[in-house]
């Protein structure tokens, strides 16, 4: 495959991931390395949704580890049920918050942060990391970014050795 995506601006969000997911299987099937296909992941997501903020953390012992990302600055360590990256390591379910402001706990690594949606990627049966996405507008995510992310998710889960 290109190192180009092909998605239509003009489409509904569900017909985004349609097109998404088929082009991230062949852009990451002939690649070995974790780190490159998880940055291209970001990246396509966030070219494709125009998300604010889309990254993964890794975990790493007792901490979820800043991975590969799009977007500003961000925090690099979060603790084991802490913010909501950390509450869905936990509660190993994917989580949307409509409104950062109004979760218990957010940890606001940018006030520009609205709303989020965390994915966890699980492998046997332990959360290996998280897919994070965040968007500058409120109440953004949705079940059909529920939906598209966790298929992204199981995509990019057998990367990780």
């Amino acid at each position: 495959m290109a190192d180009e995506l092909n998605i239509q601006t003009n489409i509904s969000k569900q017909e985004k991931y349609e097109l998404l997911i088929p082009q991230l299987t062949a852009l990451v099937g002939g690649e070995t390395s974790l780190v490159a296909n998880l940055a291209n992941v970001a990246a396509a997501l966030r070219q494709t949704f125009g998300f604010f903020w889309v990254g993964f953390y890794l975990v790493d012992g007792d901490e979820l580890v800043l991975g590969p990302f799009q977007g500003d600055v961000a925090c690099t360590r979060i603790g084991f049920g802490k913010g909501v990256c950390g509450t869905a390591w936990k509660e190993k379910q994917t989580i949307i918050v409509p409104n950062v402001d109004e979760f218990p706990g957010h940890i606001a690594c940018s006030s520009a942060s609205k709303s989020e949606i965390v994915v966890p990627l699980v492998s046997n049966g332990k959360v290996i990391a998280v897919l994070d996405v965040d968007s500058h507008v409120l109440d953004d995510f949705d079940e059909e970014d529920k939906a598209g992310l966790e298929k992204i998710a199981i995509l990019i889960t057998p990367f990780f050795k």
